[in-house]
């Protein structure tokens, strides 16, 4: 089974992409994920940036694989939706929805 996302649509930018490429689209360093922050420290990436009223600026982290994950869903929706699917960035919205 695949886990990174296959684009096919005409709509969509490429036809393939592997699970590096997709990485490398990417700035890594430690942090936390958010989805599972009993793991610990591991090599993440901002996926949205959170604005509080009273408090400094957070960062949402995510790791390889909930960015691998985040990116399929994306890719899976935008092809549901008939929307150009733009790899890269992952916690964003999709575009047109």
């Amino acid at each position: 089974m695949r886990n990174t996302p296959k684009i096919v649509s005409s709509l969509h930018r490429r036809t393939d992409m592997d699970g590096q490429q997709l990485l490398d689209l990417y700035i890594w360093k430690a942090g936390v994920c958010f989805r599972h922050p009993a793991e610990g420290i591991a090599d993440t990436t901002v996926v949205k940036t959170i604005h509080p009223r009273m408090g400094p600026t957070e960062e949402v982290r995510a790791c390889r694989a909930c960015v691998v994950a985040m990116e399929t869903t994306r890719c899976v929706r935008a092809m549901e939706l008939g929307l150009q699917y733009k790899p890269g960035r992952a916690g964003s919205p999709l575009d047109g929805y």
